[in-house]
């Protein structure tokens, strides 16, 4: 990994989910509704919500549409019940993807995953079947030219388990994923302000993958991202041109 370009990577990112701003909408406010059931309405003590709501502010979506999701959510106002749900599987080379999706009708979802893996040459695979090759954290990534001493100065003091300079430049702060909320204000707080903020299931050994298989595996992750139930598409791999 510390070969590979992690903020050219981080850039590419955004930019795809700048081209489906619909579709982040719509995830977030499946998120908004997910976490303002499980955990109440009250951002004060709903970290989940309160992580939800800043997407939702990142986003531009309007404060009137997340307030009445958080209603609905909550049993004030009639609204489409959602479950959560996680499916694994295999893309090209072996890489190891996981798929989280919100739904309303199950076997649609798993029908449309399964599909999506077996035609763009992937496998949908059993539960935790490659889940174990990820870890549930907090992540933090700073642009190059960012001080790597003040970031990890402040980072550990304020509870990041890690923080890594890659090749590009480019710094990544790791926190158990409670702590990210606490992390990322006390960084903030020091001027050190994330390009990339957000809990996520973390690869613990990418693979690179290049060529065209990147480009395979690249079209696979968009038909799977694309899925109407699709919230999060997490992989193992490292693609490059």
């Amino acid at each position: 990994m510390a070969g590979h370009s992690k903020w050219a990577n981080i850039q590419h990112r955004k930019g795809r989910q700048d081209d489906k701003r619909g579709k982040i909408w719509t995830r977030v406010i499946r998120e908004i509704m997910v976490a303002a059931r499980l955990g109440g309405g009250d951002l004060a003590t709903n970290p989940r919500l309160r992580l939800a709501v800043e997407k939702a502010k990142a986003a531009n979506l309007a404060a009137e549409t997340v307030k009445r999701n958080i209603d609905k959510a909550t049993g004030n106002l009639e609204g489409v019940h959602y479950e959560e749900v996680r499916y694994e599987g295999y893309g090209i080379g072996g890489a190891a993807i996981l798929v989280d999706c919100m739904t309303d009708n199950k076997v649609r979802t798993v029908a449309e995953v399964r599909h999506a893996f077996s035609k763009h040459g992937g496998n949908m695979g059993t539960e935790g079947s490659v889940v174990f090759q990820f870890k549930h954290c907090g992540q933090l990534i700073f642009a190059p030219g960012t001080s790597e001493d003040k970031v990890m100065e402040v980072a550990l003091e304020a509870g990041a388990d890690d923080v890594i300079a890659h090749d590009d430049g480019a710094i990544e702060v790791l926190t158990p994923y409670t702590e990210l909320e606490a992390v990322k204000k006390a960084l903030e707080a020091a001027g050190l302000t994330p390009e990339l903020a957000e809990v996520t299931m973390r690869a613990d050994n990418p693979i690179e993958i290049s060529g065209e298989d990147a480009l395979k595996m690249q079209k696979l992750l968009d038909v799977l991202e694309d899925l109407d139930d699709t919230q999060e598409v997490f992989h193992n791999a490292e693609l490059s041109e």
